[in-house]
């Protein structure tokens, strides 16, 4: 039979190790759904990794939208810096259109094509998505004010 004390400094230890455990499980099932933003100028300086689910975000380019034979979508969106082509099967948002931001969230193939699972769109005309603007920010690119930080609708 273990002394009282060594049976807390037992039960202490294991509840140190179990609430570890958990931590880490945490920690993990977190870092499995982590979704980063990269404009397509950060994509041209080092490209994520290829079994990485990632969001981009840029303007549509004019005239860079067309209907592909099997009903995708294929449009180039740049933060004026770079430009990155983006094919998406599925119905778009009804305010996508040219000349304005977007965030897509998908995969980048060996091609450098990024293939789409969902696209967000501006939700009026002073949206901008934050990390879009962010993004336009930094490669000086940037006309308009603040972003209005509300949130882009489908």
């Amino acid at each position: 039979m273990m002394k009282p004390k060594r049976q807390r400094m037992a039960l202490l230890l294991l509840g140190m190790l179990a609430l570890a455990g958990a931590t880490a499980l945490v920690l993990t099932a977190f870092e499995d759904n982590l979704v980063f933003f990269y404009s397509p100028s950060d994509i041209r300086a080092e490209a994520p990794p290829a079994d990485r689910s990632f969001r981009v975000g840029g303007l549509v380019l004019e005239g860079s939208v067309e209907t592909l034979d099997d009903g995708a979508v294929r449009f180039t969106i740049s933060d004026t810096a770079s430009e990155l082509p983006v094919v998406f099967a599925g119905i778009l948002p009804d305010l996508f259109r040219e000349g304005q931001g977007i965030v897509a969230e998908g995969r980048l193939d060996e091609a450098g094509v990024f293939h789409a699972d969902e696209v967000l769109a501006k939700h009026d005309e002073n949206y901008m998505p934050p990390e879009v603007a962010d993004a336009l920010k930094r490669s000086g690119e940037w006309k308009g004010g603040e972003p209005d930080g509300g949130g882009a609708a489908q």
